[in-house]
C-alpha cells in the first residue's frame, strides 16, 4: 500500500485528509513515479527506474479522463512532468507552485528524512500547504 509509513502520514496532513479519504479510489488515484521498490543506497532510496514512468504514466492517464489535479511528489515527479518547466531546485519549484496550475501542484517529499529541508524553508508550511489545502478542498 503506497505512502502507508510516516511519509503518508505527513503527506495526508499536509492534505488535511482522512485516511479513508485518500485511498478511496473514487476520489483519489495514486501513480508511484516507478512501480517497483528500486532499493536503498548511501543515502536513502534509490531512483525510480527511468523506464517506468514514461511506459506506464500516460496510459494510466489516458484512464482518468475527469484528473483535476496532480500533486507531484518529489523532484522524481517534478522532473518528470515538468521536465524543462521545473527550476533549477526543488525548492524553488515548490515555490513557483502557482506557475504550474491547474494541472500540477509541486511539493517536496514528505519523507522524515527531509527534516533539514523543512527548517530551511518555513515559508513551505505558511504559504504553500495553505494553498493546498485550498486547492484540494476546493474540488470536493
Amino acid at each position: 500500500m503506497p505512502w502507508n509509513d510516516p511519509s503518508g502520514d505527513r503527506l495526508r496532513l499536509w492534505l488535511n485528509m482522512s485516511r479513508e479519504v485518500f485511498y478511496d479510489e473514487r476520489r483519489i488515484a495514486i501513480i508511484p513515479t516507478a512501480f517497483c521498490y528500486p532499493g536503498t543506497g548511501e543515502h536513502g532510496d534509490l531512483p525510480p527506474r527511468p523506464e517506468c514512468a514514461p511506459l506506464w504514466h500516460p496510459q494510466l492517464r489516458a484512464q482518468m479522463p475527469n484528473l483535476q489535479l496532480t500533486l507531484l511528489v518529489g523532484s522524481y515527479a517534478q522532473a518528470y512532468y515538468l521536465g524543462k518547466r521545473a527550476k533549477k531546485t526543488l525548492g524553488a519549484t515548490v515555490q513557483a507552485w502557482q506557475e504550474y496550475l491547474p494541472e500540477f501542484f509541486p511539493l517536496p517529499h514528505p519523507s522524515p528524512r527531509n527534516q533539514r529541508w523543512f527548517k530551511l524553508n518555513p515559508w513551505f508550511e505558511q504559504d504553500v500547504l495553505p494553498a493546498l489545502r485550498q486547492r484540494v478542498d476546493a474540488l470536493w
